[in-house]
């Protein structure tokens, strides 16, 4: 297993080499973020702002007038919400090529707390227009979605974790921007999920099996754009949808899915699970998947709940 902050680091070291385009834009954070993989590799090309993150974006922006293809480098809360006004004014609204690494995203920092911890972001960068957003499940895609986000000509938001996990893939030579994935098939019940969460929603999967549960995993890696009739096509038949992620439960995945569904003619509910509109807290990551029911137990058992539900309300 790979962090994707370091898939992220050593594979923007492999661009920098035949792409001279490629440059880094860090926020005191290169160590953390492995920013300093390419710093040590392209020092001509890795600019270091300091604990300046507005200023970051206008730097980024500037490079882009120059030709460069930049990537910004900090803990996602800090691009996404505290440099969120320069994000809006130079990034989307004039579509500049500036790519948005968020590292340290979702609660996988535990112990940096509710400050650090950046469980909004996929909502806030999701109604942003022309900014794609990507979360990919592991390091073999988000290494993927690198190299096409160095390539495309537009701004893009990508979602990075601090700590590895699981693959749910052995490769992918090709990201496609809104490609919906069917990882496992059943039944029962449709689990979607985003980001490093669709790991563990397929080790629920397997919980819920033992339980006589068949669930279809859906990974939905990027939530803008998306291909809704691929993602209606994975939700259909009989099973009942839950939605999973790493993230407030407002505006993010179980939002898009929702607004999907409604929007179509499914006629399926859509059961929301993630942060209730409620703040993190700073505890181990073990600890906080837990109280936040993200992991894959309490998946397994807000699942096999919510089917047990609907099926008494329906007899």
């Amino acid at each position: 297993m790979i962090a994707q902050r370091e898939i992220w680091g050593r594979t923007l070291v492999s661009l920098g080499e035949t792409d001279p385009r490629v440059a880094v834009v860090d926020g005191d954070l290169a160590t953390s973020t492995k920013a300093d993989l390419f710093a040590d590799a392209h020092p001509d090309r890795f600019f270091q702002i300091g604990i300046a993150e507005q200023n970051m974006v206008g730097v980024a922006f500037g490079l882009t007038t120059m030709g460069y293809r930049p990537w910004l480098s900090s803990f996602g809360v800090f691009l996404s919400q505290r440099a969120l006004d320069p994000v809006r004014m130079l990034v989307s609204q004039t579509g500049a090529p500036v790519k948005i690494a968020a590292s340290y995203s979702g609660l996988l920092n535990g112990s940096s707390g509710k400050t650090h911890q950046d469980i909004e972001d996929l909502a806030i960068m999701r109604a942003m227009p022309n900014m794609t957003v990507i979360a990919p499940a592991d390091h073999i895609e988000a290494e993927a979605a690198i190299r096409w986000a160095a390539e495309y000509d537009g701004p893009v938001y990508l979602r990075l974790a601090r700590d590895a996990v699981t693959p749910v893939f052995d490769s992918m030579p090709k990201f496609v921007p809104g490609t919906v994935h069917v990882l496992r098939e059943g039944d029962d019940a449709v689990l979607v999920s985003t980001g490093v969460q669709s790991s563990r929603v397929m080790d629920a999967a397997e919980i819920l099996s033992a339980r006589g549960i068949e669930s279809r995993v859906v990974h939905v890696p990027c939530l803008k754009p998306l291909d809704e009739a691929g993602l209606l096509t994975a939700l259909s038949g009989d099973g009942a949808i839950f939605t999973v992620e790493e993230h407030t439960i407002i505006g993010g995945l179980g939002g898009l899915v929702a607004e999907t569904v409604t929007s179509s003619a499914l006629g399926k509910p859509v059961t929301r699970l993630g942060l209730a509109d409620a703040w993190s807290e700073s505890a181990p990551n073990d600890f906080l998947l837990d109280k936040y029911g993200l992991s894959p137990a309490k998946v397994a058992v807000a699942v096999a709940g919510g089917l047990n539900t609907s099926e008494s309300r329906t007899k």
